[in-house]
């Protein structure tokens, strides 16, 4: 199995060339989650718009899959690259099975990562909870079988029950090899799913360690030595 799914060295990335993150280095391999923390402003989602492609890095280097990033949001995908963002990226019209339809996979591999899904297939994507609708766009997407994953925020608003069945299916496609950038705020929840943590702060990486040896607390001390 490749190594190093993503890969970046010395990024720094921001908007009309001001940096809002500088110097980072990351690796991320198959079958690993790597939970990106940070207070609000740190340039968390900064760094994912960049991996996306949505960004050019101001300096330094990313590579996708072994090779040099191909410069396009469009084009990672095409490579393997899936995004998942708070805004519950579906097709309100559409009912529940149509938007599967729409993915890459199939409506029956979706279900095996949310079957409760199942009793809404013939139902309006707009008229689902919430957490129905995050539901459905990360099982759309994971039913594509990606080889990368970014999930920026993806819990924002939900119920913490909806909040780990989303990161358990998160950590079902890390064990079927896919890798996993995943900001999010719910720093406790995150913790028990995935295998690293790097915290940003003041646009730099403060911390990159197991997930086993880092601690809630120690994770809110660095925001706060940030702020």
């Amino acid at each position: 199995m490749d190594k190093n799914l993503l890969e970046l060295n010395g990024v720094a990335a921001g908007y009309n060339n001001r940096a809002i993150v500088s110097g980072v280095d990351l690796a991320i391999n198959p079958g690993e989650i790597v939970a990106l923390f940070g207070a609000n402003g740190a340039g968390k989602t900064t760094t994912l718009l960049t991996v996306a492609g949505a960004l050019r890095p101001i300096s330094g280097s990313i590579k996708l899959f072994g090779e040099p990033h191909p410069g396009s949001l469009y084009k990672a995908a095409r490579a393997g690259l899936a995004v998942l963002t708070d805004d519950k990226t579906i097709f309100a019209g559409l009912t529940t099975k149509e938007n599967l339809l729409l993915g890459k996979g199939t409506v029956e591999a979706a279900l095996t990562f949310f079957p409760e899904l199942a009793d809404h297939l013939h139902i309006q994507a707009g008229l689902l909870s919430g957490g129905q609708q995050q539901m459905l766009a990360l099982a759309r997407i994971l039913a594509s079988r990606p080889r990368l994953i970014l999930a920026d925020e993806l819990s924002l608003g939900l119920a913490p029950k909806i909040v780990q069945r989303l990161l358990n299916a998160l950590r079902q496609a890390a064990n079927d090899g896919a890798a996993v950038l995943l900001v999010e705020q719910h720093v406790n929840a995150a913790l028990s799913k995935v295998d690293r943590v790097c915290v940003l702060a003041q646009g730099s990486l403060a911390l990159e360690a197991p997930a086993h040896e880092i601690t809630p607390a120690a994770i809110t001390d660095l925001y706060l030595s940030a702020a």
